[in-house]
This record gives structure tokens, C-alpha cells and sequence, in this order.
């Protein structure tokens, strides 16, 4: 059989700048790259029974304010091969694409042909033999065949890399762990500028050009940790808002004043997003538009419903932040996925065969109240923020029999486990179970209540779990239980501390809610300790609140 070999294609949209025309000419030869093309690493995505997407980027100075990563301005001829076995003596896939400076010199190649669940290993090459330069080696996994049932399904789940604040030790442990799949729920980059206070200053002002969001993601991939995790598993990536913008609705950014540029800067952002994801072509950006929202099976066992919560949502309530509930933020009207969105994932869930249905998405969906105050507030952010867009997709779970509906969520800085109930003020029969993971750097360093308790808590009795440490989350997902690990490092401002697992939960097929298994705090982990105290209740709430809103 020939080779799977899918050019990508380059909308309108990533058409190169005039002042970064490709010299086309047959006789225009490019220059030979001296320096190693690949401190971007490479990555994986998107798996289906047949393939998977694979993904790398050349930038030989990958801080290059012009974003081109130090490229000529010239096409390079790029060969993938992928192989049956981690020595590439079986090799069973190769081809060539063209990489050229519309696209930062980017590479995502659609491989298929490939056998339904299995391992596959890749790598890429280009140059003459005088003068090649040959990537490292990634793992990727093909989903299993739709009508299979596989035994089990290793998946964890991470978001939140804030570059400057911390090591990203939790991501090292996660590509350790091996397993065969990814989520990443948002803010894989911010968008702030340069601060020499910081532990790892990032590299340029705050991210607003194409030059300066192409640059900002090149300087996160040359994290090695980071670098380890895209190589280790397919990725399935969403964004949230530091991608572009801090809370930004839509089209509508977080200052009144930055308004008349913001889709701009955000088709900007999306373009250099893509540009740096192993996404398939369907998500090529058109303008500030980008199809990122989309759902990938794995077999009969479980469907990913991967959501995109920022792009169509409306605007937020109250001019956003924590608020007493009001000011029209229960309007029908509104939704945070945006009312096509909805359906499409209502239609989903009622089409879906899947053992597991999962959503995969970014703010937290269950109810949360702050009610330590003079007045009860809740995140006009969140899905709290929404309560008539929420309820929808809530009651669709239940209208569609949904036989185990589970959300995992990022964007908060923290671990929370939830039940999920159709009313959070009388709250009966779960519908559903909420996992929150927590950032693998955003916040800092950490702290750890033993009894994984939130002062919040008394008053939301759906929560059942919170700490306030970095880490990600590993599941195993089996046809009879779904087990949710909840990771942690006690510290990032230290390279390669020691992981370990907070909290476990299962939740059973065809059972509302969730069981503890396993219950390990920070003071009783043998040799680790974190380098907070834990504060009082009054300063767990403000950071709470500070972490998710930024202000």
C-alpha cells in the first residue's frame, strides 16, 4: 500500500505576509540550516482507528522576535517516517511535506492507513545527507476500531502552563506515566509580557502580533519537560482564554479599551495556535474564526466531546468576576458555549453508543457558592455564570440516558471533585461526576489542607474534594469503572519534584457519583513537604478567586 501522505492545506487566512514572501523559483535553493531545526520537538494528535496526526515545527533560534524561529524565507522539504516499532526497523508509513514560512515553517502530516489500537512511533527528517538533521523519536497510539470494546484505556488530563512562575515538573511525570491518550484543557501559554522578576522571564511584551504569539508558544515548546509529554502520547488540546486573552467573550476583550483591534489580535493568536497544535486540517483558521470544538471516539468505550468555551460564549455577566447572582446572567438567551455549539453536543450525546461519554472542557461546570462573605457571590466566568446553559446541557445528559456522563475541567489553579445535580440547591441524585484539574505551574507554589477541604465547601455539599497544589490527572478508564488520580507536586519553583497521588476516585458504570479510594495529604507523603503553610480560610478564599479571575 503507498504512503499516507497528506499535505497540509493552507487557507486564505495563512497566506504569507507580503513582508515574508516565499522566493518560489525553481532555481531558488534553500539554504542549508546549520543549526538543529528541531528544539521545537514534535507531537501527535487527534487519534483515530486509522491514524493520527503528527506535528512538528522547524525553528533552529526558536526566540526569534519575528516569530519565523530564525527560518530562511524559503520552502524546506520535510520527510516523516512512522514505524511499528521504537528502532524504525519496521517501518510502515513515510513521506515528504513542504514547509514554508506562511505557516512558521510548521509540518502537520494526516497519516493513515495505520492499524486500529496500537502503538506506532514517528520522527522526521530534513536535509541533504551531507547536511541532515533528524528529529527525536514520539510514541503515538491509534484509537481502537468503533465496534471495539477494548479492556482499558489509560488517559490523563492537564492545563494551565504558566512559563514564568514554575518548572514543568508535573508534565515530566505525566509523559512518564505513558499513557494513551491527553487532554490538554486550555491556557497551554500566557499571553503577559516579559518581567525579569520571574523565575523564567518570558521573551518579549505581551503576546498581541502573530510575530509575538508564534514566538511565545516557540519559547514554551523548548521546555524539555513539555517536550517529554507531546512525545509521549496523542494530545487532544482545547484552548481557554490565555491563549489570547485573559477572560475575553467571543469577540469582546477583557479591556474596552484594546476593543477595536481585538479580532485582530485574536485572529492572530488562532492562527499561530494551529500553527503549533497537532490538529487535523478541519481546524485551519479562517480570520478570527477557528473550528476547534469536535468529538473523538475511542471504540465503544468512551466518546470525548472536546469543547471550545470561549470563542462563541456570551459576554459575561456583570462585567465578569465573582458577583451576586443578577444583572440578566440567567437570560436563556445566553449560553457559554454558544447556542450551535449546545446543540451540537446535545445531538451527540443523544447519537452516542459510548460507554463513557466525557466532556472535555475548560471552566468549572458544577455549582460553587461563595457564600463566606456579606454577600453570596458566584463566578460569572464559570458555568455558574451561564445557569440556563448549563441546565441545558444537564438536562440533556438525563433526556438522553447518557449511561455515564463524566466533564473534566481546567482553568481554575487547583484539584476539585464535584457530583454533578440538575438543581445545586436542592440537591438530591447525581447526575453526573465533575474532575478538576489543577494547573501544572499557574499559581505557584502550592499548599495542601490534609482533609482536602475548602471552606466553600459547607455550603456547595456537591464538592467533594479540593487542594490547592500543581499537578495534572491520570484515569484509567475500563468498561465496569472509570478511576480519576489525582497528581501532585508539592512544589515548581524547583526543578523535579517528586509526584505523587493526592486523592482517587472511581465512579462505576451505570452508578451516579463518585467513591473514594485513596487518600494521601501532603503531610503524611514520606519526604515531601510544600513550601506553603496552609493560610487561613480567608486568605483560601481570596486566592481561590484572585487565581481564577486574574484581578
Amino acid at each position: 500500500m503507498a504512503p499516507a501522505l497528506l499535505a497540509p492545506s493552507v487557507a486564505p487566512a495563512l497566506l504569507a505576509p507580503a513582508a515574508a514572501a516565499t522566493d518560489t523559483r525553481r532555481t531558488a535553493a534553500a539554504p542549508t540550516l546549520g543549526a538543529d531545526p528541531f528544539t521545537l520537538g514534535v507531537a501527535s494528535g487527534d487519534p483515530a482507528p486509522d491514524g493520527f496526526v503528527l506535528w512538528t515545527r522547524l525553528a533552529p533560534e526558536p526566540l526569534a522576535a519575528d516569530g519565523a524561529g530564525g527560518m530562511p524565507s524559503r520552502r524546506y522539504q520535510v520527510a516523516w517516517e512512522v514505524a511499528a516499532d521504537p528502532s524504525f526497523r519496521r517501518v510502515v508509513r513515510r513521506g515528504q511535506v513542504s514547509a514554508g514560512p506562511e505557516s512558521a515553517h510548521a509540518v502537520h502530516v494526516e497519516v493513515r492507513g495505520l492499524v486500529p489500537g496500537r502503538e506506532y512511533w514517528y520522527r522526521f527528517r530534513t536535509g541533504s545527507r551531507g547536511a541532515a538533521h533528524v528529529s527525536g523519536v514520539g510514541r503515538a497510539v491509534t484509537a481502537p476500531a468503533p465496534w471495539a470494546l477494548p479492556r482499558q484505556l489509560r488517559m490523563a488530563f492537564a492545563s494551565c502552563s504558566n512559563f514564568p512562575v514554575g518548572w514543568f515538573t508535573a508534565y515530566r511525570h505525566l509523559a512518564e506515566e505513558q499513557p494513551d491518550l491527553i487532554l490538554h484543557l486550555g491556557d497551554y501559554q500566557y499571553e503577559g509580557a516579559a518581567n525579569p522578576a520571574h523565575l523564567r522571564p518570558h521573551a518579549g511584551p505581551e503576546t498581541t502580533t502573530l510575530a509575538g504569539y508564534r514566538q511565545r508558544l516557540a519559547q514554551y515548546r523548548t521546555d524539555p519537560d513539555l517536550q517529554a509529554a507531546h512525545a509521549a502520547a496523542p494530545w487532544l488540546v482545547v484552548w481557554d482564554d490565555h491563549e489570547v486573552d485573559n477572560n475575553y467573550a467571543a469577540l469582546v476583550s477583557e479591556r474596552p479599551a484594546e476593543q477595536a483591534v481585538f479580532a485582530e489580535r485574536r485572529a492572530a493568536a488562532y492562527r499561530a495556535y494551529y500553527e503549533n497544535m497537532p490538529l487535523r486540517r478541519t481546524s485551519v483558521p479562517r480570520g478570527p474564526g477557528m473550528q476547534l470544538f469536535r468529538r473523538v471516539s475511542w471504540g465503544r468505550l468512551a466518546t470525548f466531546h472536546m469543547l471550545d468555551t470561549r470563542q462563541y460564549r456570551s459576554d459575561q455577566a456583570q462585567g465578569d468576576g465573582w458577583k451576586t447572582p443578577g444583572g440578566g446572567y440567567d437570560d436563556p438567551a445566553r449560553s457559554l458555549p454558544g447556542l450551535a455549539q449546545e446543540r451540537w453536543l446535545l445531538d451527540g450525546l443523544r447519537a452516542s453508543g459510548a460507554r463513557w461519554d466525557v466532556l472535555g472542557q475548560q471552566v468549572f461546570f458544577g455549582g460553587r457558592r461563595n457564600a463566606t462573605g456579606a454577600a453570596t457571590t458566584v463566578s460569572m466566568d464559570s458555568w455558574d455564570g451561564y445557569p440556563a446553559s448549563r441546565q441545558r446541557i444537564s438536562q440533556g445528559f438525563v433526556d438522553a440516558r447518557v449511561r455515564n456522563p463524566v466533564v473534566l475541567t481546567g482553568d481554575v489553579h487547583a484539584h476539585w471533585a464535584s457530583d454533578l445535580y440538575l438543581d445545586y440547591d436542592e440537591p438530591t441524585t447525581p447526575i453526573g461526576s465533575e474532575f478538576v484539574t489543577t494547573s501544572i505551574t499557574s499559581g505557584g507554589d502550592g499548599y495542601d489542607d490534609p482533609t482536602g477541604t475548602h471552606p466553600w465547601m459547607p455550603d456547595n455539599p456537591n464538592i467533594r474534594f479540593w487542594t490547592n497544589l500543581r499537578g495534572y490527572v491520570s484515569t484509567t478508564i475500563e468498561p465496569g469503572a472509570m478511576r480519576v488520580d489525582h497528581r501532585c507536586v508539592p512544589v515548581v519553583t524547583t526543578p523535579d519534584a517528586q509526584a505523587f497521588t493526592r486523592r482517587s476516585y472511581v465512579v462505576e458504570d451505570r452508578v451516579r457519583g463518585m467513591q473514594q479510594v485513596a487518600d494521601a495529604p501532603l503531610a503524611a507523603a514520606a519526604g515531601l513537604r510544600a513550601r506553603r503553610a496552609l493560610p487561613s480560610d480567608e486568605q483560601v478564599v481570596a486566592d481561590t478567586i484572585r487565581e481564577e479571575t486574574g484581578y
